[in-house]
């Protein structure tokens, strides 16, 4: 009985020191041995199963991907002092486990280290400069502008919104490398105005927009005015033309029909005067008409005939 339970006491001891002999990398993870605390033998990167002196050795486990550090956002006054908000981001990753071990020693160490780094690069680079710098691209120029007013044109980028995360990287790249640590792109997520920079841009714009749409009624006005004034000028030369036409029928037309008249009259001058006469009847005499006219009127001639 005895001899079992040594037995067996003695294979769960060989199963533990066996398991604690042996450690497993998995993809995506950088290990180093550590030994009474000092780090001893190589990084191993490379996924599968490796042996280490049990209880003595400890094994320290390190990220082989690509981090993302997220900072908070800062107010920073620029050159020209207007006040913004500047919100940044970065990827980064352990390049040196041994390194970083000895520095930073774990992920939440280095990240503060990180805040550090990144937030004092972009600060140093926002109070040196206008805000032109960090919100427009390097190959920026006065026609992507829609405004007309004389500060929006009078500085040209020097760096640029593009260039200035490139400064920022290679300020933070050198003494990060210190701490094993690898940074590979340094992005700014946003840059926004503070409330009351932000209410003077608004008011600005609203002002510029405002001139801009006067301008544009003004002008608007001009043509339209230009516009009907062509077309009064053109409306009387037509009405002038068309005057000047139809008098010219009209005089036309009334020199055949004197002409006509006068053919009908000298072939029956009577006939023609009882012709029209009968028309100056139709014309004057209507229903309940009265006339008092003498008895020897030429208008009355006819009717005493026919009475």
């Amino acid at each position: 009985m005895n001899r079992n339970i040594l037995i067996i006491v003695a294979i769960v001891a060989i199963a533990f020191v066996g398991f604690n002999s042996i450690y497993i990398v998995d993809e995506g993870q950088q290990t180093i041995l550590t030994q009474f605390g000092e780090p001893i033998g190589e990084t191993k990167t490379e996924a599968g199963l490796y042996f280490k002196t049990p209880f003595i050795q400890k094994v320290r486990y390190f990220d082989k991907r690509i981090l993302k550090w997220d900072g908070d956002p800062n107010e920073i006054p620029t050159n020209d002092k207007k006040y913004i908000w500047v919100d940044t981001t970065a990827r980064w990753r352990i390049r040196d486990p041994l390194l970083f071990l000895q520095r930073m020693s774990s992920i939440s160490r280095a990240t503060l280290r990180l805040n550090d780094l990144v937030n004092g690069a972009v600060r140093d680079f926002v109070t040196k400069n206008d805000l032109a710098e960090i919100v427009r691209s390097s190959d920026w120029n006065e026609s992507f502008s829609s405004t007309t007013e004389q500060t929006a044109t009078q500085k040209k980028v020097k760096v640029g919104r593009d260039r200035f995360s490139q400064l920022v990287l290679n300020n933070v790249e050198v003494v990060a490398r210190d701490f094993g640590i690898e940074i590979l792109d340094v992005l700014v997520k946003r840059v926004n105005y503070t409330q009351q920079v932000r209410e003077k841009v608004y008011s600005r714009m609203i002002s510029e927009r405002q001139r801009i749409a006067t301008q544009k009624r003004s002008e608007g006005e001009a043509k339209k005015a230009e516009i009907l004034g062509d077309m009064e000028r053109q409306l009387k030369k037509i009405t002038s033309e068309a005057y000047k036409a139809s008098q010219t029928i009209r005089g036309t037309a009334d020199g055949k029909a004197t002409a006509i008249y006068g053919k009908a009259y000298n072939k029956d001058p009577e006939f023609y005067a009882f012709f029209t006469t009968l028309q100056s009847y139709e014309a004057t005499l209507k229903e309940n008409t009265k006339l008092v006219i003498q008895a020897d009127s030429e208008f009355y001639k006819y009717m005493k005939e026919i009475k």
